[in-house]
């Protein structure tokens, strides 16, 4: 076995209690370790990227059990991508956190952002549903603590709601599971995909509620309609960083979803059938328009970055709804823009709203520190964020729209996603004209300044306050310039997570007999093949030949 595929769990996991504990009291010695441990995630992460880029699946056995019966840790090109992204996203919003202070804020900011981290990137890796649920609450404990970082009135009320919301989502799950446990006798992904197909249509009654109580829980934490209220106060409410980096939480319920609603629930899953699409696609349409007409009413600046996030979850599940491999490539590549520019957006906001006397209240108000530089930054992560050119974000939409066409729908859909980026273009022009080009206005001038040298110091943005926000920013104009390879990666990933065979061969690998859940194969196979004695399998498991 490839011991580094859990190194993204085991680094964070034992980086987070010495931080706690023995660097409490030295916030320079906790920063220290804390991008130190980012910068070496992001470089694993990095790796295991590039061992899993030729379609190959590897697995981690856990004390050497066997799957259904010990805990496996599963690679392959989805949970690789979204691992990188992670660790890059952490870094940078580490980077930012120490550059601002806000890791001085509160207590225990580093070693909980270190949990998180072991959150997602196990959940992103786990290859068992109920492992699923118990790096979902390590995941959303270390939330809760960030959310309400700093404390105050508001951060602590919209925390609240967060926490009973997620609480109730983790009820749910653990009903679904043992709905699914009742029904299979396994809670492994590989070896439910073959269990559910054998369930004949007529006595899969408690498995389609078992898939819809999954989906109901997957949409709360994608933040989907009718439970995505949670999200504006939250995003909106809670520091900076913090925000910039639940970005990718709400990524981890399109995974859920994309990886349970493929491999297991999947359309060719008689038992299941188009159930899964028949909700999700009306939740999606209706969280896009939530969104745009939540950032036309907004009257401050993080609610109105909120809804915008809502309306770009929106129109990823929407693309996720659609199940298909073409489908599934849009998604992805907007799922990698959407992240960045919505941490972009909030890092911006960050530096904007400490040099600003009004606070995020969108009215006119003296000019800021630096206010081209800060407006420059602001358009960019505005324009990511609405899907303009020159943007990855138009590209990325364009794809989604073009994924949707074989809907039953299809103009409804484009008319609800053209109109929703049309509100969201509107409502961003609004609020930088009143936070720039409004604010600098002659109703405020003031006397005559005072001479230069009596002047206090500038609360100016240095190199490494924006270095973070420009490197986000670059970003989206990296997956521009290289639009072409990012989509022919994502579009091999999508192949090999609609046939899941490869997936289940070397997860079940130890089983005789181990079934092939989908008569399909694609070119990755052999290469898979060779990925299965790497990680354990027995050399000779049988795989179908790629057309």
């Amino acid at each position: 076995m490839n011991h580094w595929i859990i190194a993204p769990v085991v680094l964070p996991a034992l980086l987070a209690p010495i931080i706690a504990f023995v660097m409490r009291h030295d916030i320079t010695l906790q920063r220290a370790a804390s991008l130190a441990g980012a910068v070496m995630l992001t470089a694993i992460a990095a790796g295991l990227f590039m061992l899993s880029a030729d379609g190959s699946v590897h697995v981690y056995r856990l004390g050497s059990w066997p799957a259904p019966f010990g805990i496996v840790l599963v690679l392959d090109r989805l949970s690789a991508l979204l691992i990188l992204l992670t660790s890059v996203l952490g870094l940078i919003v580490l980077m930012h956190s120490a550059a601002s202070g806000w890791d001085t804020r509160g207590r225990h900011f580093h070693a909980l952002m270190q949990f998180q981290l072991m959150g997602i990137c196990g959940a992103f890796l786990t290859g068992d549903a109920f492992n699923l649920f118990v790096l979902f609450e390590i995941l959303l404990i270390a939330s809760y603590g960030l959310a309400i970082h700093s404390g105050g009135k508001a951060r602590l009320k919209s925390g609240l709601q967060y926490v009973i919301m997620n609480l109730a989502g983790s009820s749910l799950f653990l009903i679904a599971l043992g709905t699914l446990y009742a029904t299979t006798g396994t809670l492994n992904i590989a070896d439910l995909s073959v269990k559910v197909r054998e369930i004949p249509v007529e006595e899969a009654a408690l498995v389609r509620v078992a898939a819809m109580l999954l989906m109901i829980v997957f949409a709360v934490k994608a933040a989907m309609f009718p439970v995505q209220f949670w999200l504006p106060g939250t995003y909106a409410n809670a520091p900076a960083p913090v925000a910039a980096l639940f970005a990718i939480m709400t990524k981890v319920g399109a995974y859920a979803i994309l990886r349970m609603h493929t491999v297991v629930f999947g359309p060719d899953a008689d038992a299941i059938g188009s159930l899964s699409q028949d909700w999700l696609m009306p939740a999606a349409l209706i969280t896009v328009a939530i969104g745009g007409l939540g950032v036309l009413g907004s009257r401050r600046l993080m609610p109105l970055i909120a809804f915008a996030v809502l309306g770009s979850t929106g129109t990823l599940m929407l693309a996720v709804s659609a199940f298909t491999p073409y489908a599934a490539t849009a998604a992805l590549y907007y799922l990698l823009h959407s992240t960045m520019a919505t941490a972009a957006l909030f890092l911006v906001a960050d530096l904007l709203l400490a040099r600003r006397e009004s606070g995020d209240l969108l009215r006119a108000a003296p000019a800021t520190v630096q206010n081209g530089f800060l407006a420059a930054l602001f358009f960019a992560a505005a324009i990511g964020i609405a899907g303009m050119p020159p943007l990855s974000g138009f590209l990325g939409k364009l794809l989604v729209l073009d994924a949707v066409r074989v809907a039953d729908y299809t103009w409804l859909i484009w008319a609800v996603v053209l109109v929703g980026s049309l509100l969201t273009i509107v409502g961003f022009a609004r609020a930088g004209s009143l936070l720039f080009w409004k604010s600098t206005s002659a109703a405020f001038a003031g006397p005559e300044p005072a001479p230069e040298e009596e002047r206090p110091p500038a609360n100016t943005v240095g190199p490494m306050l924006a270095a973070p926000s420009v490197l986000a920013l670059a970003s989206l104009a990296a997956l521009t310039i290289f639009a072409g390879p990012v989509s022919r990666h994502m579009e091999a990933t999508a192949e090999q997570l609609f046939d899941p065979s490869a997936y289940v061969t070397a997860v079940l690998a130890d089983q005789e007999g181990t079934k092939d859940p989908s008569s399909k194969s694609h070119g990755d196979e052999e290469a898979g093949a060779e990925g299965y004695d790497e990680s354990g399998a027995e050399a000779g498991t049988p795989s179908e030949e790629g057309h």
